[in-house]
């Protein structure tokens, strides 16, 4: 006789908040659409458990000015005179089927020194002509110099629904109170830590910043370098927060690109053990194993910097999306 085996299934009374990033013109901006993540009830795709009504997206990573510093595969695969030109950077990332666009700011001219934070305003707007996608704008990760320049980031743009970041226990007064004043969203930044990011989204939201306007990092690790560590707290954040935890129901964003490309394996290529293989090969598969891993512990957003990569990672979230 057949045996039925009922599969055990575990229910949830929590729920991640529906986060909607960038606005169209009938919503006040200038995007061509927007991008929704979160409302998930059940952990990172167990379809049968609950409803995840978004799939993830994914961003791809552009910056200010030339990045000498990154790896000289990201820089062929580019160009170099495209990745001098942040719009033209922008509409490339598009094409290459970015979800989102990210620029980093670092707040320095091609000549090594400072801008001034209307420069910073006339890049994001150059960029914002170039593309239709949701923007993330983020600072260069100096309280003081994040301040300023995302506060002339977010007048500039008022109503676009910008996503500033990132909001840390040192500076997020005044990148929550730039993002209030012209309807944007932040990220809440914190060690890899569940109560510390708990902590921050209760400061933020005791600004009057309501929740569904804020993406969390929990700042995460890539392949080899800490990466079962920030699973562990990534799936103990969103457990918390399908238990019923108000503070920690946000959609999470990881910055994957960033941690994979900054890791020799990535970055160079020769003077490495033959074993390691071919050098491209070898990148961009740390950067889709990281960004999956990421996704399997519950990023709603996960960044990326090489074009290739978008493809692979796209082509996982629909086989995981597939509810059959």
């Amino acid at each position: 006789m057949p045996v039925t085996v009922e599969i055990p299934r575990e229910t949830f009374t929590g729920k991640i908040r529906e986060v909607t990033l960038g606005a169209t013109r009938e919503q006040g901006g200038t995007r061509k659409r927007t991008v929704t993540v979160g409302g998930e009830t059940t952990l990172p795709f167990l379809h049968f458990e609950g409803e995840i009504p978004h799939p993830p997206a994914v961003a791809l990573e552009i910056t200010d000015t030339f990045p000498a510093d990154w790896s000289p595969l990201l820089i062929q695969a580019w160009g170099e005179s495209t990745m001098k030109d942040p719009a033209q950077w922008a509409a490339k990332a598009e094409e290459a089927g970015a979800d989102i666009i990210m620029i980093r700011l670092t707040g320095l001219g091609s000549n090594g020194q400072p801008y001034p934070a209307s420069e910073a305003a006339t890049i994001v707007k150059r960029v914002l002509e170039a593309t239709g996608l949701p923007l993330i704008v983020r600072g260069p990760g100096q309280p003081e110099r994040d301040n300023e320049l995302l506060t002339a980031v977010a007048d500039a743009a008022a109503g676009e629904r910008l996503v500033l970041g990132l909001c840390e226990d040192k500076n997020y007064r005044t990148i929550v109170a730039a993002a209030l004043a012209n309807n944007h969203l932040v990220i809440a930044s914190t060690p890899i830590d569940v109560n510390l990011a708990k902590q921050l989204n209760i400061l933020i939201s005791d600004m009057n910043m309501p929740l569904d306007r804020v993406l969390m990092d929990p700042t995460t690790g890539s392949l080899g370098y800490g990466l079962e560590y920030t699973y562990s707290v990534m799936e103990r954040l969103r457990l918390a927060a399908l238990q019923g935890d108000p503070m920690v129901q946000l959609p999470m964003i990881c910055f994957a690109g960033e941690e994979s490309w900054r890791q020799k394996e990535s970055k160079v290529g020769e003077g490495v053990p033959e074993a390691w293989g071919d050098w491209e090969r070898r990148a961009i598969v740390w950067e889709a194993i990281t960004a999956t891993t990421l996704l399997h512990a519950g990023a709603d957003i996960v960044t990326l910097r090489h074009p290739k990569t978008v493809a692979l990672i796209k082509q996982e979230i629909q086989k995981l999306m597939n509810k059959a």
